[in-house]
């Protein structure tokens, strides 16, 4: 029986020009395209990870957080 929290809210920063958003994951769907909210960049995962939230955010993203697969 696994009893892990997810945690489901996270900051994302954009490596364009450094602003952070407090963003709220999804549990069931991956976030492949993140707007700045400053910038306007469209964020993209960095290669090997799942999602924005995995490679620009302060926690990575409710699957991976119980070590399951994400979103293929």
């Amino acid at each position: 029986m696994q009893t892990n929290k997810v945690i489901l809210i996270s900051e994302i920063t954009c490596p364009h020009c450094g602003a952070i958003a407090t963003e709220e994951m999804p549990q069931d769907a991956c976030t492949f395209f993140y707007e700045c909210r400053a910038c306007g960049n469209v964020l993209q995962p960095n290669a090997g990870d799942c999602c924005v939230f995995c490679s620009f955010g302060s926690v990575k993203c409710p699957p991976i957080q119980l070590q399951a697969r994400c979103c293929d």
